[in-house]
């Protein structure tokens, strides 16, 4: 009886700790919690290194915000010492700026953005405020990249690690979880700050961050299957009023009321819980992202051995951690546009992405087509999505324009030649037809001027234009300029005149891109120029006059030349340069020919003849914040005309002198004539703190008739010059002071400009 007793007793125990071994053995389900916080959201990479380290195992991830964009990334299967070396890399102020690089424009853009120191867009005659700072386009194109490996994954179950976010639907206020679609498109969602960051279309709703409706999705991950909650959470509590001194910080207060309450009960249902110190940092701090992962760090190193026994709970194998490395090349085969676009062809769309379809391109390559297509301004920010097809990706793009159509643009500016200036400039999109653009620059001051400037943009196709310019200035030139070129009498003692330049230019012109970069553009134009002076009338007699000049007009002005010339005109231009006015690297060229054909002949020496000219530049960085550009022109006349009109003059400072006037320190405006010139010339440019320039500039020269034909073209330079200066980018545009001098020339010259030159 005792025995038997005792083997049931056994017998029991036994069982019992069976039992307990099973209840031990029992693979426990572990959710992250990732919450939203800006920049602070970058802690939860010092985190994730020590989760590593304790060797806990995800099974599911949750998150908002700037928790939404790492969580997918580690559910995607980035390591936690991956993410830290993307993200100690990356820069985020150029990233939330949308700053486009120059070379993202075309021609017709560039010019377009390097005028106006004010845009103001209209909407149904109202003006129009944008809807956040940024666009995200750039952050965007990054998350495309670094998830391609994951890009046919449509139900986030199916990641490496399940994953779900929030976003909030900014019309009804009501949270939209996010585990389904195209990924970057759901993460951008969750993270879209409002003001920062423009709302998302998404499947027909318009999203917004998801913390505003919760900001640390806990309900969420235990809804997946989680036993466990570990729980990284970065938002910090309300501020007091001493703390309230910006607009974002009194958003990010009233998004934080709804979060402070909620958390209450959200701590109670994580088991681990990460609090990383937060005080003194808020959500725009990426410049600080090294210390935000270490404080990351820190608070779940304090919370190691919780970690370590959640691990060994666990009891399964570590999986192994597969490095994933961001793909560098693609092959886009097919374009599919989706979206609201009425206004923009699809020639347009596919001349301004550049891409060569069939063929492998980087994913640099592909952010820059669509660069290019965000730097039109014509869309809202485009969301895009790579779809394998089987032999290559499908590039959907989904293309919402902007409503805004109508532009009044101002600019003011003054410098030595054309004096002060202000303008006012109406642009209008979509004005006749569709992918055109209309615009008008009335410009008054000292000298009264106009441009107006019709394009049809047809991208990959010809592209057609209207130019109209007319230009007005008057300076004061050493009289032999003109002695030099046409029949004046003997005045006496006269050493300088006032000379008058009167100046109409209308083009007409086709224009394509070749190999990407280079513009080729041909037309027709018609020019009528005219050079008076005052000067000569007050000293020349009516005999003497009638004699020898040519006519005097009816506001007694003695005239050089009036006439209508017609000519046909090649060009072909490359700029890659990052900045028009301080570049720092890229390249530059610029062609012209123009064959004149027929002119109304007011001296009655005209025959056909040709002017060319060509300039070529690069630039380039020598230390930090020290570049060197380097440049070299010329151009020639052909042909036995004797009209001297358009010889070349150099002279002065500037970056949009008409006609054939070409600047050159050392000496003043309209200082150095002939029919042909090289010149060469190179600039320092030292920018010892951020927009402020110190620059010392070089230019040498050989001006005179026919050059080429002689070849002393060769020969040791006859001119050179110097200059040395100060160079500011403000937000009227770039101001610049520089004295110059030249060792043959007796004194120097002070050149000054302030705002965009136009």
């Amino acid at each position: 009886m005792l025995k038997t007793i005792i083997k049931i007793t056994a017998l029991i125990f036994t069982l019992c700790a069976a039992g307990q071994d099973i209840n031990l053995k029992k693979d426990k389900k572990v959710g992250l919690v990732l919450s939203g916080g800006g920049a602070k959201g970058l802690a939860h990479i010092g985190a994730l290194k020590v989760i590593e380290e304790a060797g806990v195992q995800i099974d599911y991830i949750g998150g908002s915000s700037m928790g939404a964009i790492i969580g997918a990334l580690y559910a995607s299967g980035y390591s936690a010492h991956e993410l830290d070396s993307i993200f100690k890399t990356t820069d985020f102020s150029a990233l939330i700026q949308d700053n486009l690089p120059r070379n993202a424009k075309t021609f017709y853009e560039k010019e377009d953005s390097e005028r106006y120191a004010v845009s103001l867009p209209f909407n149904k005659f109202k003006i129009s405020v944008p809807p956040a700072y940024s666009g995200g386009q750039n952050i965007y194109n990054e998350l495309v990249r670094l998830l391609y490996h994951v890009k046919d994954v449509k139900d986030f179950n199916k990641l490496p690690i399940p994953f779900v976010c929030i976003a909030t639907d900014v019309e009804s206020g009501e949270e939209v979880v996010l585990g389904k679609g195209y990924l970057p498109e759901a993460i951008a969602s969750s993270g879209t700050l409002p003001s920062l960051f423009e709302p998302v279309h998404l499947e027909g709703k318009v999203l917004i961050d998801g913390g505003v409706v919760n900001n640390y999705p806990s309900d969420k991950v235990k809804e997946m299957g989680a036993d466990i909650i570990i729980g990284i959470d970065v938002q910090h509590g309300l501020s007091s009023r001493d703390d309230l001194q910006s607009a974002t910080d009194i958003l990010l207060q009233i998004n934080n009321f709804r979060s402070v309450a909620d958390m209450e009960e959200k701590y109670k249902q994580t088991d681990i819980y990460i609090k990383p110190d937060m005080k003194g940092h808020t959500a725009l701090d990426f410049d600080q992202r090294s210390t935000i992962i270490r404080l990351g760090e820190t608070a779940a190193r304090a919370k190691y051995a919780a970690l370590k026994e959640l691990s060994v709970s666990q009891n399964r194998d570590r999986a192994p951690i597969n490095s994933i490395r961001a793909k560098d090349t693609i092959t886009v085969n097919r374009l599919v546009i989706a979206g609201k676009n009425k206004n923009y062809t699809r020639g347009y769309v596919k001349g301004k992405l550049r891409l060569d379809f069939d063929k492998k391109i980087t994913f640099e390559k592909l952010q820059q087509g669509v660069s290019n297509l965000s730097a039109t301004g014509n869309f809202q920010t485009i969301r895009y999505r790579l779809v394998s097809n089987g032999v290559g990706e499908d590039l959907i793009l989904r293309l919402n324009e902007r409503p805004n159509k109508l532009f009044i643009r101002l600019g003011a500016h003054y410098d030595n030649l054309y004096k002060s200036a202000a303008m006012i400039n109406l642009t209008k999109k979509n004005l006749l037809m569709k992918d055109d653009v209309g615009s008008f620059d009335f410009i008054v001051g000292d000298n009264l001027r106009y441009t107006m400037q019709y394009y049809v943009d047809k991208g990959s196709y010809w592209s057609f234009g209207i130019n109209s310019r007319f230009n007005n200035f008057e300076k004061e030139v050493d009289f032999d300029l003109i002695r030099g070129n046409y029949e004046v009498p003997n005045v006496g003692n006269v050493n300088t005149i006032n000379l008058g330049v009167t100046d109409l230019t209308n083009q007409i012109y086709l224009q394509t891109v070749w190999r990407e970069e280079f513009a080729f553009t041909t037309g027709i134009e018609h020019k009528f120029l005219k050079y008076s002076t005052r000067t000569l009338g007050e000293l020349l007699d009516e005999n003497a006059s009638a004699q020898t000049i040519s006519a005097i007009d009816e506001d007694g002005r003695t005239l050089f030349e009036k006439s209508n010339f017609y000519s046909a005109f090649g060009q072909l231009t490359l700029d890659t340069y990052d900045d028009k006015y301080f570049p720092t690297r890229g390249l530059f060229f610029n062609g012209n020919f123009n064959f004149y054909v027929l002119s109304s002949d007011f001296n009655d020496n005209f025959k056909e003849f040709s002017i060319g000219k060509a300039r070529i530049g690069v630039a380039f960085p020598i230390f930090k914040n020290l570049s060197i550009n380097f440049e070299t022109e010329g151009g020639f006349k052909l042909g036995t005309s004797n009209v001297t009109s358009f010889d070349f003059v150099l002279g002065g400072y500037g970056t949009n002198l008409i006609n054939n006037f070409a600047p050159f320190f050392g000496y003043d405006f309209l200082s150095l004539p002939g029919n042909s010139y090289i010149k060469a010339y190179s600039r320092l440019d030292f920018e010892f703190v951020p927009k402020n320039h110190f620059l010392f500039a070089a230019n040498f020269a050989n001006v005179d008739d026919d050059l080429f034909r002689t070849g002393e073209w060769f020969t040791k330079p006859t001119f050179s010059g110097y200059g040395i200066g100060y160079g500011l980018e403000s937000f009227l545009g770039p101001v610049q002071a520089f004295y110059s001098w030249s060792p043959e020339a007796n004194n120097g010259n002070l050149f000054f400009s302030v705002g965009f030159w136009f």
